[in-house]
């Protein structure tokens, strides 16, 4: 291989480098900034492993990790519910169950 064909390959291989060191970082300012408006409350859910498949795949589309996506698509729903608006039997069903479910996974 000649020297300037190495040239090209080394000056190719840094972009390449630098792009993934900017990406990772972008990665890491964008957890941050979630991490500093997020509570240290672990949160367990069970879900089907379709969802999970669908969230990774839109976590890596973002370039974020999932736990940052779940975070802020739980924050946008709640935002975005209309709770007030429910009624008594309607959350009382949701809270029933919700109980049923955790009876049968135990």
């Amino acid at each position: 291989m000649r020297e300037s064909e190495r040239a090209v390959r080394r000056k190719r291989h840094a972009a390449i480098r630098a792009e993934i060191a900017q990406e990772e970082a972008e990665a890491a300012e964008s957890e941050a900034f979630e991490q500093a408006g997020a509570l240290d409350v672990p949160l367990h859910l069970r879900i089907t492993r379709q969802l999970d498949t669908e969230l990774r795949q839109r976590a890596a589309i973002e370039h974020i990790p999932t736990s940052a996506l779940v975070r802020r698509l739980l924050s946008q729903a709640l935002r975005q519910s209309r709770i007030k608006d429910w009624t008594e039997h309607q959350i009382a069903a949701i809270a029933r169950r919700v109980a049923r479910e955790e009876l049968h996974s135990v």
